[in-house]
């Protein structure tokens, strides 16, 4: 083995495990796009599981947060803001407007928008959702200090408006 074979070999070996007699190389660190995709995929698995004892789908509760945040919303607004299509965003409304937790008027300046608000029953249910994802939130905090997750908080807001654009 030539001296600069050896000093990769050296090299490799001190930094991580060699890979086994697979051929395949030692795992790295996976992206954090990677990270980033498993964990919405994990918190989407969860806060289905979690909400159907609650009568909401994901979407619904998606739905009834972006509008307590915002006051209100037109149809493609909260289609953009619930991660959904416009077409989809339409039958949630529906089905949360039959079971009076939202209302449906004609925008003032516009004719063809509808705005949709909160019913006082809609918060309710949403109250009663917070506190179930709230216990997902802290199983996936466990072991962060607040400022580390105030922190990741942060970064994730960032990353957002950064794509965004």
């Amino acid at each position: 083995m030539t001296s600069k074979a050896a000093k990769k070999t050296t090299g490799a070996t001190a930094t991580r495990p060699r890979a086994a007699s697979t051929g395949r190389k030692s795992a790295a660190r996976p992206r954090l796009t990677y990270l980033i995709g498993s964990l919405d995929r994990i918190l989407r698995r969860k806060m289905t599981e979690a909400l159907a004892p609650l009568g909401l789908t994901l979407a619904q509760f998606t739905a009834l947060s972006v509008l307590d945040a915002r006051g209100q919303a037109s149809n493609a607004e909260l289609a953009e803001r619930s991660f959904i299509t416009p077409q989809s965003a339409n039958e949630v409304m529906s089905v949360m407007a039959s079971r009076n937790w939202i209302t449906r008027e004609p925008d003032p300046n516009h004719g063809r928008i509808v705005v949709l608000k909160l019913t006082d029953d809609g918060r309710e249910v949403l109250r009663r959702c917070m506190e179930t994802v709230r216990v997902i939130e802290q199983q996936m905090l466990t072991g962060i200090d607040p400022v580390n997750a105030t922190t990741v908080q942060t970064h994730l807001e960032l990353f957002v408006r950064n794509l965004r654009g």
